[in-house]
C-alpha cells in the first residue's frame, strides 16, 4: 500500500501534538478530583476554570454559559430532550430534515413521548432559509434546532437569521454546530443562539469530551443527576484531560482559523478545478456557502462504496456521506433531502480536506479518481 492519505476530517480529526502534551499531567500526575477541598485538587481545579474560559473566549460566550459533555451527541441530546421536557406543555419542536442523527433520533424519542416535531425540508443546494423555517414555526413551537453546518454537503446555514426568526416567535434556538466550531468564526451572542453543540475531535482534540453553550438564563432539566458538577446540570466526575486537550486543540484552530482557511480553501479548489479538466462526469453537491475542505461529489453509474474501496486499496481515506452512517448501504437521508437523483446519489463520496492535507496529497486524490474512471 501507497503512504496514508486523511482525506476524511469531517469523521474525525488528528490530535493536536501540543493539546496532547497538555493532557499528559493530567492523566498521569496530576489526576485529583476536582470535587474535592485539599491541595492536590487545586491544579485540576483551575485547569478545569481555565479552560472554560478558553473555550468561551473562542465562541464569544461567557465562561459561566459553557458546560461540558462527552461530546456532540450528547450535547444535542441534552439540549433536545432537557429543553422540550422542562415544558409539561408539550409545545412543539423543528427541526431540518438533513440533521445528523445526533439531532434527528432524540427528536423522534420526543415524538414517543407526545412532544410533535416538526421535519423541514431544505432546498436543493441544501440550505434552511427563514422562508423555509417561517413555513413550520407556530407560536407554539418551544424549540428550533437547526445545524451550523451540514456533516454530507458541508453547507452552511442562515444562522443569525433563522434565530431571528425563531425569537420573533417565541421559540429557543439550538444549533448543531459539531462540523463548524473551530473551522470557521463563530460568536454565540452576535448570532443570538440560546444553545450550540461542539465535539472536540471535530476540531483535533481528543474523542469523548465536548461541550454545550447554554446562554444564561435559558431553563433546561439537568442532563444526569447525582453530584453537583457543571452547576448542577451535568453530574459525574469531570474528564480533565480531555477538556484540557479540547482547549488547547480550539484554541489553536481558532488562532490560525484564517491562514487554515485560506490553505484548506486553495486545495479544495485545486482538487475541483482538476476534476472540471477532465471531462468526467459528476456534480458537486451544495451550494456556494460549504465548509471549507468538505467537497461532496457524486458519480453517476456507480457506487460509492466502490469508489471508496478502490480509494483505500491506494491508501486515501474518503467517506461515502456521514461515517454514522458506514454500515449503510442505501442512499444517505441527507441526499434525499435534497432530492439529489437517485443515479448520482448511489455514487457519492464525500472528501473532507484539513489543515495538514498537501497539494501533493490532492493531486494524488485527483490522479486516484481518474484511474478509477478510465479503467
Amino acid at each position: 500500500m501507497s503512504r496514508l492519505i486523511y482525506a476524511d476530517n469531517a469523521a474525525t480529526t488528528r490530535l493536536d501534538p501540543a493539546a496532547f502534551e497538555a493532557m499528559k499531567p493530567f492523566l498521569v500526575d496530576e489526576y485529583g478530583n476536582t470535587s474535592q477541598p485539599y491541595a492536590f485538587a487545586r491544579l485540576p481545579k483551575k485547569a478545569l476554570r481555565d479552560a472554560r474560559e478558553t473555550i468561551a473566549s473562542c465562541i464569544g460566550a461567557s465562561p459561566e454559559e459553557i458546560f461540558f459533555t462527552s461530546g456532540g451527541t450528547e450535547s444535542d441530546n441534552w439540549a433536545i430532550k432537557g429543553s422540550a421536557l422542562s415544558n409539561t406543555c408539550k409545545y412543539a419542536t423543528v427541526t431540518s430534515a438533513f440533521e445528523h442523527h445526533a439531532v434527528l433520533h432524540p427528536c423522534e424519542a420526543l415524538e414517543r413521548l407526545g412532544y410533535p416535531v416538526a421535519y423541514m425540508w431544505p432546498s436543493q443546494e441544501g440550505y434552511i432559509t427563514a422562508e423555509i423555517l417561517k413555513k413550520y414555526i407556530t407560536s407554539q413551537t418551544y424549540l428550533t434546532s437547526v445545524m451550523f453546518a451540514n456533516n454530507e454537503i458541508g453547507t452552511v446555514q442562515p444562522i443569525k437569521e433563522l434565530c431571528d426568526v425563531a425569537h420573533e416567535n417565541g421559540s429557543l434556538f439550538h444549533t448543531d454546530a459539531v462540523q463548524a466550531v473551530g473551522h470557521i468564526s463563530i460568536n454565540v451572542h452576535n448570532l443570538g443562539v440560546d444553545m450550540l453543540s461542539a465535539s472536540a475531535h471535530k476540531f483535533n482534540g481528543p474523542k469523548g469530551v465536548g461541550f454545550l453553550y447554554i446562554r444564561n438564563g435559558i431553563e433546561i432539566l439537568p442532563y444526569s443527576d447525582g453530584g453537583a458538577q457543571e452547576s448542577g446540570l451535568r453530574a459525574g466526575t469531570e474528564n480533565i484531560a480531555g477538556i484540557v486537550g479540547m482547549a488547547v486543540a480550539l484554541k489553536n484552530n481558532c488562532d490560525a482559523l484564517e491562514e487554515n482557511v485560506k490553505h484548506v480553501r486553495g486545495l479544495e479548489s485545486k482538487l475541483v478545478d482538476m476534476l472540471d479538466n477532465t471531462g468526467i462526469q459528476y456534480t458537486r453537491n451544495g451550494g456556494a456557502d460549504r465548509l471549507p475542505g468538505l467537497v461532496s461529489l457524486s458519480f453517476p453509474g456507480i457506487e460509492g462504496e466502490a469508489i471508496l474501496h478502490r480509494l483505500d486499496l491506494n491508501g486515501i481515506c474518503v467517506s461515502t456521506g456521514s461515517a454514522c452512517n458506514s454500515k449503510s448501504t442505501e442512499v444517505s437521508h441527507v441526499l434525499q433531502a435534497i432530492r439529489l437523483e437517485d443515479s448520482y446519489a448511489k455514487g457519492t463520496i464525500r472528501i473532507s480536506l484539513g489543515k495538514a492535507n498537501t497539494e501533493d496529497e490532492v493531486e494524488a486524490i485527483f490522479n486516484a479518481l481518474v484511474k478509477i474512471f478510465r479503467i
